[in-house]
């Protein structure tokens, strides 16, 4: 097989799969899998096609229409959060750069809602998926894997079983940090609505705000931590919670926004004021909370910078490139605005 023609030669022939395939001792099938970023050929077969693919120069010939939908999966467990629209935001912007279209989708844990969006994306051929604060079920990861469909997962909600590329925030240094400004307020009874322990995110983020107290030589004191589901209603019961304790909180680290705009609206219906009566900090950063009465301070979570990324990702594999790390954690960062002041207001809520 020519790979370089010295000056007065005839033209060399162009590269072929078939050669590739001869050249490697393997089928044509297999070589077309590595051309398209397909994961089902083993490391060392994978290894030797492209090497012989570098050494004659192969370029894929340009993509013939209908071959593959130019589309990206985007799979939500649910869409009813602001939190989602940030990261589609991120994701539409790379993708529609690429020439590509973005397909939502919503599971909503129901029976039957993830083997219907399984037989949709047979059909449309998708390019990749980008799976946001879901377990990832072995039998679609099985049958992503059968398809050669590339798949990064947003905020997984426990470890991944299986190597997959995954993309989050330092939830843990988040949680430190945000707890961390309401101690150097001079607060020492901080309450904490956490989020739902099934995500990893979640954890982190009650794990940060225990060192911090540990940090600090606070005790942990449990029943300042109650649940919540990052919505608003479970700020506002939350809170509720909080405030009927005989020694209430004077400062509260809500693990979303949303949660800890429910628990401004359960101080305001009991006659008390943000930030004099209690302090508030959330987390996210979401658009609308910096319109907030008060102004709310947060820690910022870089959601469309992570669908970016994970856009991004998935992309590089559908591609057949190699990345970098399984494991990407964008920095988060807190932002103080007015929901947060002294201890001195509050100490006697």
């Amino acid at each position: 097989m020519a790979t370089e023609d010295a000056p007065g030669d005839t033209p060399k022939r162009k590269v072929t799969i078939t050669a590739i395939a001869q050249e490697a001792g393997v089928s044509v099938p297999t070589v077309s899998r590595v051309v398209n970023g397909r994961s089902d050929v083993s490391a060392a077969t994978r290894a030797r096609v492209e090497e012989l693919l570098r050494r004659h120069g192969y370029r894929r010939r340009p993509q013939a229409p209908g071959e593959r939908a130019s589309l990206l999966d985007l799979v939500f467990n649910d869409l009813d959060s602001p939190w989602a629209v940030e990261i589609i935001r991120g994701v539409e912007e790379v993708a529609h750069a690429s020439g590509i279209g973005t397909v939502v989708s919503a599971i909503h844990n129901r029976a039957g809602s993830a083997r219907q969006w399984m037989q949709n994306l047979r059909a449309r051929a998708s390019d990749g998926v980008i799976l946001v604060t879901s377990v990832l079920e072995p039998n679609l990861h099985e049958e992503l894997h059968r398809l050669g469909v590339p798949l990064v997962v947003v905020d997984p909600a426990g470890s991944p079983a299986f190597e997959v590329p995954t993309v989050g925030a330092t939830n843990w240094a988040g949680g430190m940090a945000a707890t961390e400004h309401l101690i150097s307020l001079g607060h020492r009874r901080i309450g904490l609505i956490a989020g739902p322990p099934r995500l990893l995110c979640s954890r982190a983020r009650l794990d940060g705000y225990r060192a911090a107290l540990e940090a600090a030589g606070l005790p942990y004191d449990e029943k300042y931590v109650v649940p919540g589901d990052f919505h608003h209603a479970s700020g506002f019961s939350g809170c509720n919670a909080l405030l009927d304790l005989a020694e209430p909180p004077t400062a509260l680290f809500a693990s979303s926004d949303q949660m800890a705009l429910g628990a401004i609206e359960a101080l305001r219906r009991r006659g008390l004021r943000v930030p004099e009566d209690m302090s508030i900090v959330g987390f996210d950063d979401l658009p609308e909370v910096r319109w907030s009465a008060p102004p709310l301070t947060t820690v910022r979570q870089p959601l469309a910078e992570m669908g970016k990324a994970a856009a991004r990702t998935v992309l590089r594999l559908a591609h057949g490139e190699e990345i970098d790390s399984l494991r990407v954690e964008l920095a988060t960062e807190l932002v103080v605005r007015s929901s947060t002041a002294s201890a001195e207001g509050a100490a006697g809520l």
